[in-house]
């Protein structure tokens, strides 16, 4: 077997079995890891046993990828993140992020500053401040993938638990949604779902240099140096973009989707960013 020369090694977290609808995760990740293979030594494993393996310190660092929603395994990676940390194990996208790694909380942070953000509440005390529309929009502050999820008339808030911690917003009408990928706060492209009913059905996007400044805004606010983050966003019927989710943990890519040379200038910016994170 022909000898590799020593290159930086990367633990990739990623279960290849999860099953996202309109989705194919596994896909994603198996073409990810065969470029990575190009300047890195890269082992593949769950997200159960990422902890173990990282205090092998067989790894230069860390990169969670299409792992799934932390929601099937908070304690395990709730003590991921403890021992990581511990230890100072790099981590790629770095723990320090503050939007969907750590739940939706940051949604209520972010309307209280005035960014342009669906509006949200956690408190039935506090409806009042929303929009009056037809239909609300509720979901836990830990969810992911539309996991508990659902849409109910304000009658029906007043009948609900906030101690389970639950977001509410209103149900917005917009014409379409729209994605925006950043690689260490730089912006790689974009991609839209021209019908609503469809949210990953996307299309090729190009951005205004007002949407950017849009998108920018909130990668800028959170406080990851090195790492991928995807902006989610949706555009109203009156042509304002407002922040669906700020996802800065595992967001999936739509590699498939891009056109080859915009997919590799994507691949170039991920290995520059864990080289610049590995100080090599």
């Amino acid at each position: 077997m022909h000898q590799r020369t020593a290159q930086p090694r990367v633990l990739f977290v990623t279960d290849l079995a999860y099953q996202a609808k309109g989705r194919r995760y596994c896909d994603e990740d198996i073409y990810l890891t065969s470029r990575l293979r190009e300047d890195f030594d890269v082992a593949l494993c769950h997200p159960l046993d990422a902890a173990a393996l990282m205090e092998t310190g067989a790894f230069d660092t860390v990169m969670v990828r299409n792992s799934g929603p932390v929601l099937n395994y908070q304690e395990q990676w709730d003590d991921f993140r403890e021992r990581a940390g511990r230890a100072g194990v790099r981590v790629h996208n770095e723990l320090t992020g503050r939007a969907d790694m750590v739940g939706k909380r940051y949604l209520l942070e972010l309307t209280a500053a005035g960014y342009p953000v669906i509006p949200t509440v956690d408190a039935l005390r506090d409806v009042d401040r929303l929009p009056v529309v037809d239909s609300y929009v509720v979901k836990p502050k830990l969810g992911a993938d539309s996991i508990g999820l659902e849409f109910m008339t304000r009658e029906r808030l007043a009948k609900l638990s906030y101690a389970t911690g639950l977001l509410i917003q209103p149900r917005v009408d917009f014409t379409y949604e729209v994605s925006f990928y950043f690689v260490d706060r730089t912006f790689q492209y974009a991609l839209h779902a021209p019908d609503p009913d469809r949210r990953w059905d996307l299309k090729p996007y190009a951005p205004t240099p007002a949407d950017l400044a849009f998108a920018q805004r909130f990668v800028d606010w959170n406080t990851i140096d090195h790492g991928i983050q995807r902006v989610d966003a949706c555009r109203t019927r009156e042509g304002e973009l407002l922040l669906v989710e700020l996802e800065d943990l595992n967001p999936y890519l739509s590699l498939e989707l891009l056109e080859g040379g915009v997919r590799e200038a994507f691949v170039g910016a991920v290995k520059g960013s864990l080289r610049r994170q590995l100080g090599v």
